[in-house]
């Protein structure tokens, strides 16, 4: 997934990369309506196998709106990711302003039974072309 776009933090031997793209098709900038779908990849580069059990998002517009998203696991499963391995999957967000950004973290549980935070990227989302805005 690397890029010039990509987004990447490490917490405690898991890597975190996302990689965000915006959906024009999907877009109706005339209804204030944009979509982005990202991209993520998780590497347990720890020696242990990791179960991703819940997630927390921070979600900012243009305007300074938040909106905070939490939940179980991540497009309906809770992997577990053996050392060495990558779980990646795919998800979106629509915003009513045409930039915005998201931050967030993944909890993930140890075989032990012990929780621990792993830190998202803060990324940007921006329409291409746009003049950009400090997100």
């Amino acid at each position: 997934m690397p890029s010039a776009s990509a987004y990447s933090a490490e917490t405690d031997g898991v890597v975190v990369r996302v990689q965000p793209s915006y959906l024009a098709a999907q877009s109706d900038p005339e209804a204030n309506h944009w979509v982005w779908a990202y991209q993520i990849e998780i590497v347990n580069l720890t020696g242990t196998p990791l179960q991703l059990v819940a997630r927390r998002w921070t979600i900012t517009d243009a305007l300074g709106r938040v909106e905070e998203v939490r939940g179980s696991g991540v497009v309906g499963e809770q992997p577990v990711i053996e050392p060495g391995d990558s779980f990646a999957y795919a998800s979106g967000c629509p915003l009513t302003t045409p930039s915005g950004s998201m931050v967030g973290a993944y909890f993930m549980q140890d075989p032990e039974g012990h929780m621990f935070e792993v830190a998202v990227p803060h990324f940007s989302l921006d329409v291409p072309d746009a003049r950009r805005t400090l997100n």
